[in-house]
């Protein structure tokens, strides 16, 4: 994931950097470090259009589901119309639409259930991702807030 690279250049930025002498503190290019949060920023809007797509994904595979049971349910019905005439064809046409209803419901809750196990383990990930993002990015402006002041506290000493 580009992100990740990014994150990755950073640190190795952050890691590389001179020290100043006789401090922990470390000298860094602000405009290269600024560049590459911004290009964190840019790439964030794709994980979260890939969540919505998930989103969308879900909706569609579940309107899938329902139309299929409402299909088999509509065919069931069509038979058993069809059947009404004769007493035994009308009894097992009967028992006949109480288990095609029955499969049906069965296939609806089964496709409901796995469009709904699989897109919330997708966005379960998406989550996760984006949490060890949000953690990163609050972890790489800590240090560079720390940077930052070590700068300003070194001007204010060359003063």
């Amino acid at each position: 994931m580009e992100i990740f690279a990014l994150l990755e250049t950073l640190e190795d930025i952050l890691e590389k950097s001179k020290t100043v002498p006789f401090t922990s503190k470390s000298i860094v290019n602000k405009n290269e470090l600024l560049d590459i949060i911004k290009e964190v920023r840019l790439k964030l809007p794709d994980e979260l259009k890939q969540a919505k797509w998930i989103k969308e994904e879900r909706e569609r595979i579940i309107a899938e589901a329902q139309k299929d049971a409402e299909d088999i349910v509509k065919e069931a019905e069509n038979r058993i119309i069809s059947m009404i005439d004769e007493h035994e064809i009308t009894k097992k046409a009967y028992e006949k639409k109480t288990e095609i209803i029955a499969t049906a419901n069965d296939i609806y809750r089964e496709f409901s259930n796995n469009a709904n196990s699989y897109a919330d383990g997708v966005l379960k990930d998406v989550e996760d991702t984006m949490l060890k993002l949000c953690e990163t990015i609050n972890n790489v402006e800590e240090s560079l807030q720390g940077k930052i002041e070590t700068v300003q506290e070194q001007r204010k000493q060359l003063k």
